[in-house]
């Protein structure tokens, strides 16, 4: 009894390869070993990676650009595959005629153990596959097709060139990279905000940060939360918001139309898109306020017991 269960414990564990010495090579634990190297994602490996274009020269074709991705199999404890293309990839489009139709470009697998009669000893188990026909919102490949979408092909009738304006891209990260950092700030004195009424000012003073960006982040979703605001010696109208180098965020607003007003709290969000200029370098986050020139002559202050609190979260998307 002890030797039967002993036995089926050994034929339910796979044997990854390449750990013992002269491990026989397994191509299904390989893959499985892939699908938990990725923490069970699947997609392209880079933001930039396997991107699709029109052609140079008008036609009805697209382009495929360089990169890696993962694509997961359809059946159960197949593992994931990885794929990739280096240089462009040219793929046809079939021209439409008296009807519209949307297409749908995907990168396949076709392992034959599992489907199809490809022969990846001669041949690629791999390949850019277009599925005519789709609905016009498509965005997930047919159930049970190993593959991953890359663009979706909106063609008008009677179109014999596929433009850019055609092309919805489809396409998603294996595993996004992202980071999450913390910032604080406590005024040192109590402060009145300075400056002339209709123009914006760095303040609070200490509500400023340098921030180094990741060079792969395509975009920095930015909270600020400020409390031990208050408003002295009549009513105003001011705005509040967020600084990422030159980039403006979208503004808050403190209205205090019945007076003076205490222990205010604003909170200031935007998310900011990073062009490559701003990756990889060192960005001053700051806060800026504006009093309009139209509103009382109250004084906005911020108390030295405030706490200020940024949280900003990198995050990196296909582009």
């Amino acid at each position: 009894m002890h030797e039967l269960l002993k036995k089926e414990r050994e034929l339910t564990l796979v044997q990854p390869p390449f750990i013992t010495h002269g491990a026989r090579h397994q191509a299904r634990a390989t893959r499985l070993l892939l699908r938990g190297l990725v923490h069970g994602g699947q997609g392209i490996a880079e933001a930039t990676d396997l991107k699709v274009s029109p052609l140079q020269s008008p036609a009805c074709g697209v382009r495929v650009a360089d990169g890696s991705a993962i694509v997961h199999g359809a059946r159960p404890w197949q593992g994931a595959y990885g794929q990739i293309n280096i240089g462009d990839a040219l793929v046809d489009i079939e021209p439409t005629g008296p009807f519209a139709r949307t297409d749908l470009l995907v990168l396949r697998v076709e392992d034959p153990e599992y489907e199809g009669d490809r022969d990846p000893a001669c041949g690629d188990i791999g390949y850019f596959h277009v599925i005519q026909g789709v609905a016009p919102e498509t965005v997930e490949v047919p159930e049970g097709m190993s593959a991953i979408p890359l663009a979706r092909i909106s063609l008008p009738r009677d179109t014999a060139t596929v433009t850019a304006g055609m092309i919805t891209d489809l396409r998603r990260l294996a595993n996004a990279r992202y980071q999450h950092r913390v910032l604080t700030a406590w005024p040192t004195t109590r402060q009145r905000l300075p400056g002339e009424l209709g123009r914006w000012t760095a303040w609070p003073t200490e509500a400023a940060w340098d921030v180094e960006v990741p060079a792969w982040a395509s975009q920095a979703t930015i909270t600020v939360t400020i409390s031990g605001l208050s408003v002295e010696d009549g009513s105003l109208r001011a705005r509040m918001r967020t600084t990422l180098g030159e980039a403006k965020g979208k503004s808050a607003l403190i209205d205090s139309e019945q007076g003076p007003a205490s222990h205010l709290f604003t909170a200031l969000a935007h998310t900011y898109v990073l062009p490559p200029g701003q990756r990889g370098r060192t960005q001053r986050l700051a806060v800026q306020t504006n009093q309009h020139a139209d509103s009382g002559q109250g004084g906005l202050y911020v108390d030295r017991y405030a706490a200020i609190v940024a949280t900003i979260d990198f995050a990196e998307s296909p582009e």
